[in-house]
């Protein structure tokens, strides 16, 4: 009884004092959040944006890699989809944002 009613007395803050140690407060929260963007959200999407740039640029005659780990030559290119010769005569049309790496000419035999 005496304790709750010692709390309920205790003198208030200054006004200044109390805006200033709440700014004060959310200062490592809003430090925490520039870190998580630069260190997670930013790479990610220079990552993404490298990959667009890369599957825009396909052309008939390249070397690809797929996500599913298939290799073969871009024989068709379409809107959304590419055509890829994975054997001769053997021809599956993926999606192109399936393509993974462009190899270098000659890595397919």
């Amino acid at each position: 009884m005496f304790i709750s009613s010692a709390f309920a007395q205790t003198a208030p803050a200054a006004a200044g004092g109390d805006m200033q140690s709440s700014l004060m407060s959310m200062l490592p929260l809003v430090l925490m959040f520039v870190v998580l963007y630069f260190v997670m959200i930013r790479p990610q999407m220079k990552k993404q944006k490298e990959h667009r740039a890369m599957i825009e640029a396909l052309a008939k005659g390249d070397e690809v890699a797929t996500v599913g780990g298939m290799l073969g030559k871009v024989s068709k290119l379409g809107e959304g989809y590419l055509t890829l010769e994975v054997a001769p005569n053997v021809e599956v049309q993926i999606q192109r944002s399936a393509v993974v790496l462009v190899l270098p000419k000659g890595s397919i035999k």
